[in-house]
């Protein structure tokens, strides 16, 4: 008898991956690829569309010829900020241009200066000032500077959608891929902002469904239903939004440390904005504050530092343990300067240097997940990815948030569950497991002064 699957397909910047989840959400099959960019018409490095669009057919293909499997559904996730501007026939007119790439200040400046100044612009969309990373303003760039092209667009569609489209031939859009830093969504109205009206952005937009949408499939094969696509960090959050009715904050932690606060309803303030706070629109619609910390690179760029100092080899720091003398010796040498500033030849041992580095990025995260708790009665955190694995990390952390339950948690691919989980009822006849998730619980031996 045939095993009733799901196929997700989790799109990052490097790597492309398809998992095959069980309806116990195990992973029975999983492929991965990387492509290597190519350049737009600029010269600046971007996707590679085709080689995308390609893969996407030969893993469905593959996956096809198992025996084994019956694919029940297909859900998609991919990086934000990205667009696919594609003409009446749904062929890509463009690129796939790169969040990273510089954004014209020119236009930049004329736009906030049109539409109310920065400020009050920035707290309408809940999304702070980040060029190209603000991927409506990609599509307003196309307006100003490419006027003829930007007619030929019948939609602009966020990766997601566009790869949904690719299997399901219909064009829509998904809110949690509008409502991530791309100025075109007024959390105060909950709508577009007026800026998308007035400047013929909204008829190149595809019509909004619920994120859990399924439609029939073009791609032939088996009777399978397609979902419209994810944000990738929208989808992140739903195996914890499903397994935990109690109030929680999720820190994500890998290059950026990203916490997460889907149960407050204040909206985001000036200072909040200023100090790397958004909001993001989860699958349900409704808005998840969040903060950004560099803290994963940071975290990566000294490590080197301390281990090319003391003649240690990086992988040594992947499991050091938490040791209260450290803490004890490091807390007294403690200063307000950036560990990057500091001469190593202070420290006594790389294991000494290693503790202050992570009492200081403890020190940064806890300023940045402040922010988003906000009084919203939130007393549980949960930590994923990297530094969930850092003993030291998560004592330090469960220290300096003992009024709170601070938990390491694990799952197998996040992202790529979250997206099978958004559509779940179109596609598995079993009830939710109730064991998604791994936990580690940290006790807050005393309150650390930091």
């Amino acid at each position: 008898m045939k095993k009733p699957v799901i196929a997700v397909f989790d799109v990052g910047k490097t790597n492309k991956k398809l998992f095959l989840f069980d309806e116990q959400y195990k992973i029975v099959f999983e492929r991965s690829a990387r492509f290597l960019e190519i350049t737009d018409e600029d010269g600046f490095p971007c996707e590679n569309l085709e080689s995308l669009r390609l893969s996407i057919f030969d893993s469905l293909h593959e996956v096809f010829r198992k025996s084994e499997f019956e694919i029940k559904a297909i859900n998609f996730s991919t990086y934000g900020a990205s667009l696919v501007h594609v003409d009446e026939n749904g062929r890509p007119l463009t690129p796939l241009y790169s969040y990273l790439k510089p954004y014209p200040e020119d236009i930049q400046r004329e736009f906030y200066s049109k539409y109310g100044g920065e400020d009050q612009f920035t707290f309408q969309t809940a999304s702070p000032v980040l060029g190209s990373l603000n991927s409506g303003m990609q599509l307003y760039r196309i307006k100003k500077e490419r006027p003829e092209l930007f007619k030929k667009i019948k939609y602009s569609l966020h990766l997601p959608q566009y790869m949904s489209f690719l299997i399901s031939g219909k064009l829509y859009s998904d809110i949690t891929s509008i409502g991530c830093h791309t100025n075109l969504w007024d959390f105060s109205k909950n709508t577009y902002h007026e800026w998308v009206e007035k400047e013929g952005i909204k008829d190149k937009l595809a019509p909004i469904v619920p994120s859990d949408s399924v439609v029939p499939a073009t791609f032939p094969g088996n009777n399978y239903g397609v979902g419209t696509g994810l944000h990738d960090s929208s989808a992140a959050l739903i195996p914890y939004l499903v397994s935990f009715q109690e109030p929680f904050i999720l820190i994500s932690t890998g290059t950026w440390c990203i916490s997460f606060n889907p149960f407050t309803s204040s909206p985001l303030t000036k200072e909040e904005l200023q100090s790397d706070c958004l909001s993001y629109i989860q699958y349900q619609g409704t808005p998840v504050k969040a903060s950004r910390l560099f803290a994963g690179h940071e975290h990566e760029v000294e490590v080197k530092r301390i281990a090319e100092h003391f003649n240690q080899a990086t992988s040594k720091y992947k499991s050091i343990a938490f040791e209260s003398k450290y803490f004890e010796i490091v807390n007294d040498k403690r200063n307000t300067q950036a560990f990057s500033s500091l001469d190593l030849s202070s420290f006594s041992s790389d294991i000494e240097a290693y503790h202050y580095l992570m009492m200081n990025i403890v020190t940064q995260q806890k300023r940045s997940t402040e922010l988003i708790i906000n009084n919203s009665g939130v007393n549980r955190i949960f930590v994923d990815g990297g530094f969930s694995k850092n003993s030291i990390y998560m004592n330090l952390l469960s220290r300096v948030f003992p009024e709170m339950e601070v938990f390491a948690a694990s799952m197998a691919q996040a992202t790529a569950m979250g997206t099978a989980l958004a559509i779940h009822k179109s596609w598995n006849t079993q009830p939710l497991p109730n064991d998604l998730i791994e936990l580690k619980f940290y006790a807050a031996s005393k309150q650390t002064k930091i």
